[in-house]
């Protein structure tokens, strides 16, 4: 499977999803102008990395801030995650915030209360 990899801008987050090494990876800023758009690709490619994921799954998720819309989105990357999980391959979600920031820990305890995988929940210093 192809490596996906973006480079994050003002508006959108670094992406990478990679196959060969069982990582997805989503850093910085989401508030693209169309998410559904931005994160459909994304979603597309793990519902075919789920038909053979690596032995474990490992997911690091360290977003400063994302808008609505983003977060529908990164609650269904979340479900095909939880799939994976299901069938019995370790995904664990790995969930970076900033110790001052309560709305994004906050808004990973929310997916970790609504998603049976496990998380981590990471405070990172300023």
């Amino acid at each position: 499977m192809e490596t996906i990899i973006r480079e994050g801008t003002p508006k959108t987050p670094f992406v990478r999803f990679d196959s060969d090494k069982g990582l997805v990876e989503i850093k910085g800023r989401s508030i693209p102008e169309n998410s559904v758009e931005f994160y459909k690709p994304l979603i597309d490619w793990l519902e075919k990395y789920s038909g053979s994921p690596t032995k474990e799954t490992n997911v690091n998720i360290q977003l400063e801030y994302f808008n609505t819309s983003s977060s529908k989105c990164i609650l269904d990357i979340f479900k095909k995650l939880e799939l994976i999980h299901k069938k019995g391959n370790p995904v664990e979600v790995n969930w970076y915030y900033e110790e001052d920031d309560e709305d994004m820990f906050e808004a990973g305890e929310d997916y970790q209360s609504i998603i049976n995988i496990p998380f981590k929940m990471i405070e990172m210093e300023e």
